[in-house]
């Protein structure tokens, strides 16, 4: 299936702020199940956009507003091809997880990170649902894709970009970013290497998906012996389906927000996102509403920083 993906960002600043320095994450990946045949990014007022892979492999591209300016729209459109996934097979064990993962290197999808660390309330999670090693590494993570799914209710806005994932454990409720840090801290505490996917998901018309359209989209990758990196998405409860659109992955959300940058000046923000994953014969809208508006304060770092702020948009 080949999708197009257009992706509208804007950052409006009152007063005007005197600089902006970016970096964004927004053109999908290519390997074996998917290809990313055309990319395109626009950035109003223009700049020089340099481009680079991170440790990931991840393409980022990074640019300086070095004038006044009261805000910035960045336009990425991407047409990009995805293979259904097979579904994968049921044979490895742990003693196949253990041996794979002692003969090549993931220790930074085992250990705790930024946003995917153990806590009390993770802790009770998991004794809840009983999170030991039992069956297969497969069946277990399918259970728990489901579990998370359950207990979890999805609530747009009902955490922030930088919460730690005790407010949705305390709350029961919060968006796709929370439930894949929480499935991540628990693969992770049985030694199943898993890591974080950004990126998009089609919404076709017979799915039941809990997401929201028109926004980014967050799930897993977790390890399997004899299967490789599998995708689960707790957020609605599915594998990877062919309708899910890579884009970047680390080893939490810190490693691959959308946006992420710092402005100078002491301007109120405002951030609209609108995103349209359809098939690439789809006509395209003249418009796009955005899903999501958020706005902030201004937060300045110590005086020695001058003033920057931080933005970025919560997936």
């Amino acid at each position: 299936m080949i999708y197009s993906v257009r992706h509208i960002t804007t950052f409006l600043y009152e007063p005007a702020v005197r600089e902006s320095v970016m970096e964004l994450r927004l053109q999908p990946r290519s390997d074996v199940r998917q290809r990313c045949l055309k990319f395109h990014l626009d950035v109003d007022p223009g700049a020089n956009i340099m481009e680079y892979r991170d440790f990931m492999g991840n393409i980022v591209h990074h640019f300086d507003i070095a004038e006044s300016h009261n805000q910035i729209k960045l336009t990425s459109q991407a047409l990009v091809e995805v293979d259904l996934e097979p579904a994968p097979g049921d044979e490895g064990t742990w003693n196949d997880l253990d041996a794979l993962v002692e003969a090549e290197d993931h220790w930074e999808m085992l250990l705790p990170s930024q946003f995917a660390q153990s806590s009390d309330r993770l802790q009770g999670l998991a004794s809840e649902l009983n999170c030991v090693r039992r069956e297969t590494p497969l069946r277990l993570l399918l259970e728990l894709n489901q579990a998370i799914y359950r207990t979890f209710a999805y609530v747009p806005n009902s955490t922030k970009v930088d919460s730690l994932i005790d407010e949705a454990l305390e709350s029961r409720q919060g968006v796709c970013q929370d439930f894949a840090h929480i499935m991540i801290a628990l693969a992770r505490q049985l030694q199943i290497p898993c890591r974080y996917v950004s990126g998009y998901l089609y919404r076709a018309e017979s799915a039941t998906d809990r997401s929201v359209e028109g926004a980014s989209h967050a799930w897993v990758e977790a390890l399997v012996p004899g299967a490789g990196w599998v995708a689960l998405d707790p957020t609605n409860n599915c594998l990877g389906e062919g309708r899910h659109i890579k884009v970047a992955l680390g080893r939490d959300y810190a490693d691959v927000p959308p946006t992420r940058g710092v402005y100078k000046g002491g301007a109120q923000s405002e951030l609209s996102v609108a995103v349209l994953v359809s098939p690439a014969n789809a006509p395209t809208p003249a418009e796009m509403a955005p899903s999501m508006i958020i706005r902030s304060r201004p937060q300045f770092r110590p005086p020695s920083k001058r003033g920057e702020q931080e933005q970025q948009q919560q997936q």
